[in-house]
């Protein structure tokens, strides 16, 4: 079974980490137990010719980096050697019957040079050097044609389609339909991507989507956000495994999804205000915040009620696997009261990796013994509580993210 990683991006995407690199993406992957990451942002020239350098072919469409440029860390377990796919997301911004549409895709291929082919077509059309995640104004259907027209092998996704947003199903800008999207070229889309805010059976509520395979990706700007949502797979190692996987459904396994309600657009709401709201409640108040009077963000819930023709609870037929997790620095913080991003947690992140194994392993499938050992009874616990899902949850709303809690702060405070 392997561990994919699709949408990520590179350090020439805005509003990411200038560690994005394939040395430190390489090293995260490692630590996380990802057996197939994405290079994100291939249209980006100066991020291209980077993977040229430092990439070198593995088989199949995919690549390894080079060991000269291989991070050699004592938190890394194992000889694991990750591999890269060719993986870019495009932003289309377009006027299509009278409205605005807003909406990202992810584009997989089976290579650099099928890469610089497509980047050299879409060059002609809008500029791709300004940002890894470069916005066009073409249309979503002619961008699909456009690719397949230069490369059959490629697999388009549209991206976290749910997102109010930047997406096909966005409430602010996306479609109804996934025909109103793609129209002739529907039949060429054969897989969704839920998005940090949606998992499964949230999609499984409608029919319209039953025919398309749902992926799930981190859209991380960060390298140590690998993986905070994964596709599972079951597959030869190569390009056309995971390209049958997406298209089919043959060989892919399910996913791990964050929970849904950590997504920082699961319920509705308005940030400025500290104001989260179920959609009963934005209608009650007209989609209108009543603290300051501006529209309300529409969050994923909302969305996937307006189109759903299926009960709450409902499984579709032929239903992959998944799994909710979230980061296991998360779990920690939540286990002994820390806050994610302190200096206790990284050093208690760092020492599990490096006596455990990967941050998936440690998550999924060690023993919670092994566990007790070296971390003590309470992570243990929290880990425990987090794959049996005794997860108490605070949802995301209007671009704020959600929290896990795992212990009642009556049992934090108990020595």
């Amino acid at each position: 079974m392997y561990i994919a990683d699709l949408h990520i991006h590179s350090k020439y995407s805005r509003a990411t980490s200038k560690l994005c690199t394939p040395e430190y993406l390489d090293l995260w992957a490692r630590r996380k137990g990802i057996h197939i990451v994405g290079t994100g942002d291939f249209t980006h020239p100066a991020w291209r010719e980077e993977l040229e350098e430092k990439l070198m072919p593995a088989g199949d469409g995919l690549y390894v980096l080079k060991n000269e440029y291989r991070i050699q860390d004592s938190s890394v377990p194992g000889d694991m050697v990750p591999r890269f796919v060719v993986t870019g997301e495009i932003s289309s911004i377009y006027k299509k019957n009278g409205k605005v549409h807003k909406v990202h895709s992810v584009i997989i291929l089976p290579g650099l040079t099928e890469a610089r082919q497509i980047s050299d077509k879409l060059e002609r059309i809008g500029n791709i050097r300004s940002d890894g995640r470069p916005i066009l104004g073409m249309d979503c259907r002619d961008l699909l044609e456009l690719t397949l027209e230069l490369c059959p092998d490629a697999v388009y996704v549209p991206a976290h389609i749910w997102t109010p947003h930047f997406s096909m199903f966005g409430a602010f800008s996306g479609f109804d339909t996934v025909e109103e999207c793609f129209e002739d070229l529907t039949p060429y889309v054969h897989a969704v991507e839920t998005g940090l805010s949606s998992d499964p059976p949230m999609n499984w509520r409608i029919s319209a989507l039953d025919r398309f395979q749902l992926i799930s990706n981190s859209d991380a700007h960060s390298p140590a956000k690998l993986g905070r949502e994964a596709t599972l797979f079951d597959i030869p190692l190569s390009y056309s495994g995971i390209a049958r996987g997406i298209r089919t459904g043959e060989g892919l396994y399910g996913t791990i999804e964050f929970f849904p309600e950590e997504g920082k657009y699961h319920m509705d709401g308005h940030r400025k205000c500290s104001l989260c709201l179920s959609p009963e409640e934005t209608m009650r108040y007209n989609g209108i915040c009543p603290v300051c009077g501006r529209k309300i963000t529409i969050g994923v819930s909302h969305r996937v009620e307006e189109l759903a023709d299926r009960e709450v609870g409902c499984v579709r037929e032929g239903a992959k696997a998944y799994e909710n997790l979230v980061p296991l620095p998360e779990v920690i913080a939540a286990s002994l009261g820390y806050s994610a991003s302190s200096k206790r947690v990284e050093r208690e992140y760092m020492r599990m990796l490096s006596e455990l194994g990967a941050e998936f392993e440690i998550l999924r499938d060690l023993p919670l013994e092994d566990i007790c050992r070296v971390s003590g009874a309470r992570i243990a616990e929290g880990i425990e509580r987090l794959r049996s899902g005794r997860v108490e949850l605070v949802p995301g709303f209007d671009g704020e993210y959600g929290a896990i809690r795992l212990f009642s702060d009556e049992e934090l405070n108990h020595v």
